[in-house]
C-alpha cells in the first residue's frame, strides 16, 4: 500500500520520508492551515526535494496562483480540497496531475458526488467532513464505499493513526478497494502540527506494507 504524509512542514522530515517507503509528501499552499508550509519554507527548499513525489493542497486558490506554484515547487501532483468546479478541475488537469477530495458525512452519495468529475481529474481522495476546510483528524465509515463504484484511484483519509493498520488490510480486499491507490495520513502521526512523529510513521508504514 502507498503511504501519502500530508502536512509537512520541516524539511529534515521531507528528506527522511523516503527511506521509510512513504511514496507521497504533502505540502499545505492553504494560508489559513496550521500546516502552512509557507509559515516553515521557501519555493527553493520545496522545489530541492527530488527523491519523494510532492502534491501541493490547495482550497480555492486562483487557477494562476496553483500554476505558478506548480512550476516554482516542481509539484507533481495537485489535491484539491476545496469547493473547486469540474471546470475549474479541469484547466488545472491540463497542466499536472489532479486529486479532487470529497469531504463525506454519513448519508452522502459517493457515486453522485464523484459523477460530474470524472473526466476532469485523474484521481479521487475520500476525507471526513468537518466545519472549515482543514482535516477533522476523524474516520468516516469506510463501509460507505464498499458498494460504490470509483471508477477512478482513489486515496483514503481521514483520521488514520496507528492501530489502524490491519482493518486497512481488511478493507484492502474489499472490492471498492481495486481501486485504492494510497493511504493518507497526517494529525494523528504529529508531535505538533507539521511536525511529525517519524517512529510512528515508520512502524505505520512498515505494517501496511507487510
Amino acid at each position: 500500500m502507498r503511504v501519502k504524509v500530508c502536512g509537512m512542514t520541516q524539511p529534515d522530515q521531507v528528506e527522511a520520508l523516503a527511506a521509510m517507503g512513504v511514496t507521497f509528501a504533502g505540502f499545505i499552499f492553504y494560508p489559513k492551515s496550521p500546516r502552512y508550509v509557507f509559515k516553515h519554507m521557501t519555493t527553493t527548499q520545496i522545489r530541492k526535494f527530488n527523491n519523494i513525489n510532492k502534491v501541493g493542497v490547495f482550497v480555492n486558490a486562483p487557477i494562476e496562483e496553483v500554476l505558478h506554484l506548480v512550476d516554482e515547487c516542481r509539484l507533481h501532483m495537485v489535491q484539491l480540497h476545496g469547493d473547486e468546479p469540474p471546470k475549474y478541475c479541469e484547466k488545472i488537469a491540463d497542466y499536472v496531475s489532479v486529486v479532487k477530495a470529497f469531504r463525506l458525512s454519513d448519508n452522502d452519495s459517493v457515486e453522485w458526488m464523484i459523477k460530474p468529475y470524472m473526466d476532469v481529474c485523474d484521481m479521487f481522495m475520500f476525507d471526513t467532513m468537518g466545519v472549515g476546510y482543514g482535516g477533522t483528524g476523524k474516520k468516516f465509515d469506510w463501509s460507505m464505499l464498499r458498494n460504490s463504484t470509483i471508477g477512478k484511484p482513489f486515496f483514503l483519509s481521514g483520521g488514520i493513526e496507528p492501530g489502524d493498520e490491519e482493518e486497512l488490510k481488511a478493507f484492502s480486499q474489499q472490492p471498492v478497494a481495486k481501486a485504492l491507490f494510497a493511504i493518507d495520513i497526517n494529525s494523528k502521526f504529529e508531535l505538533t502540527p507539521g511536525v511529525k512523529d517519524m517512529e510512528k510513521v515508520k512502524a505505520f508504514v512498515d505494517k501496511v506494507k507487510l
